[in-house]
């Protein structure tokens, strides 16, 4: 049973940073290209940040240069360091193994929340 356990999320002031983590079990983790996806109130659920199994990374333009994604294939765990806050970045965040840029391939888990704020 595949499992996908966000944590790390919390209120932070612009220009701030947070890393966020998830750890993934029941899936052979190495093998995926995992996401980083995130959902703001009224709005659909996007990826922002993605990484291969070999390291290989991309960004949706609206966090280029601020976050970077990598991962612990030894761990089963996936990292996104958050710099440079704005406002807008405030959703709940969540990972996948990427099947589209708004799907995952697994059943989504609880997600991690980042308010940024003033």
């Amino acid at each position: 049973q595949v499992q996908l356990v966000e944590s790390g999320g919390g209120l932070v002031q612009p220009g701030g940073s947070l890393r966020l983590s998830c750890a993934a079990s029941g899936i052979r983790f190495s093998i995926y290209r995992m996401g980083w996806y995130r959902q703001a109130p009224g709005k659909e659920r996007e990826l922002v940040a993605a990484i291969t199994g070999g390291g290989i990374t991309n960004f949706v333009d609206s966090v280029k240069g601020r976050f970077t994604i990598s991962r612990d294939n030894a761990k089963n765990t996936v990292y996104l360091q958050m710099n440079s806050l704005k406002p807008e970045d405030t959703a709940a965040y969540y990972c996948n193994a990427v099947l589209t840029n708004y799907r995952g391939q697994y059943s989504w888990g609880q997600g991690t929340q980042v308010t940024v704020s003033s």
